[in-house]
């Protein structure tokens, strides 16, 4: 679950006249419906295998010292992937691993093979004392990432253009968009279950434990959880070395409630009124007895859950970055640790 349109039918409310039983029969048969959708999946043609070379090799560990030697194996790797997929004839590919590679962009991973991965840094990581990761949903590969990025710059805009901010000389704050790991398409049956979150959730617990080491010692680390990323945070949370979590547009964890994602950092929790994941119902289900899931269970934003709910005002499933937004201000507020100023829904 991701970018996808906002747009949702809307039943005519005077077109049934015993509604809940309807409602009821449909919560009851999801988890049914999803598992054979599981057990029959529908085919599609699959893109062809897009070449790249593998990931550089970073010889020694991410430090404020060595962040530069990271960036520049990282941005030679990407020069490497465009050549190779303009020869194969994907333009696309190649116009979006050019852009990666550009002197201005901060990669601390890239890889180019399939639909892609790279973790972006925007901003001073060395010096930042507040860093915002961005766990992206459905359907973000490398060639939609330009969408994104232009969420994490926004973020990163409001930051620096935080009052608190302001009055503060030099970079004291970090963006990092963290494509790290194969997100499910949006139309797909991946999409209903824990499986890639639960492939995910090991790598994320990993970056964090890393940043810990990279950034400056005490830094605030939050991290903002869209859609189906939630799903991956919500794996992620137990022994995840952060100190707010915010979920934005999630059809659920996995999770009972925040309690039961056993971490220590504080859980936030936003739906905007125009974002149509309110219309996914809330169950879950087992799915033979493998340990993943089908549906994500309850939703963030009820009183049951128990997170931190911030307002989003009128924000759709796409919206919560957009400048001067309701969503995006809160979330900046998350960001700097000013829990306080935070409105709240």
């Amino acid at each position: 679950m991701g970018n996808t349109p906002t747009t949702h039918p809307h039943r005519n409310p005077h077109s049934n006249p015993h509604p809940y039983p309807l409602l009821l029969l449909r919560r009851l048969l999801l988890p049914t419906l999803l598992t054979a959708a599981i057990v029959l999946p529908l085919i599609g043609a699959a893109r062809p295998t897009i070449p790249a070379p593998p990931p550089a090799t970073l010889t020694t560990p991410l430090t404020p010292a060595t962040l530069p030697a990271a960036y520049e194996a990282n941005r030679k790797n990407a020069i490497e992937a465009a050549r190779m997929a303009a020869a194969h004839g994907d333009t696309h590919r190649a116009e979006a691993d050019r852009a990666l590679a550009a002197p201005s962009r901060h990669l601390l991973a890239f890889d180019g093979r399939g639909s892609g991965q790279a973790t972006e840094v925007i901003g001073d990581l060395a010096h930042a004392r507040h860093i915002a990761v961005l766990v992206p949903g459905s359907d973000t590969t490398l060639d939609t990432y330009p969408r994104f990025h232009r969420a994490a710059a926004s973020l990163y805009t409001a930051l620096t253009h935080h009052p608190a901010e302001s009055r503060t000389a030099g970079n004291t704050v970090a963006v990092i968009a963290w494509l790290g790991y194969e997100t499910p398409a949006t139309v797909s049956t991946t999409v209903t279950t824990t499986t890639r979150a639960d492939e995910a959730a090991p790598r994320l617990r990993a970056f964090a434990r890393d940043l810990r080491t990279t950034a400056p010692a005490g830094a605030h680390l939050t991290l903002i959880c869209h859609s189906y990323g939630s799903v991956v945070c919500g794996r992620a949370a137990p022994g995840l070395a952060a100190d707010d979590i915010a979920l934005i547009g999630s059809p659920g964890t996995g999770a009972d409630s925040a309690t039961t994602l056993h971490t220590r950092a504080r859980v936030w929790a936003a739906r905007g009124a125009a974002d149509w994941v309110a219309h996914v119902p809330h169950v879950r289900a087992g799915l033979f007895g493998t340990g993943a899931t089908v549906g994500f269970g309850t939703d963030p934003v009820s009183a049951a859950f128990g997170a931190r709910v911030f307002d989003a005002a009128g924000a759709d499933h796409s919206g919560y970055f957009t400048p001067g937004s309701a969503s995006l201000a809160n979330l900046a507020r998350i960001t700097l640790g000013e829990t306080s100023e935070v409105t709240r829904a």
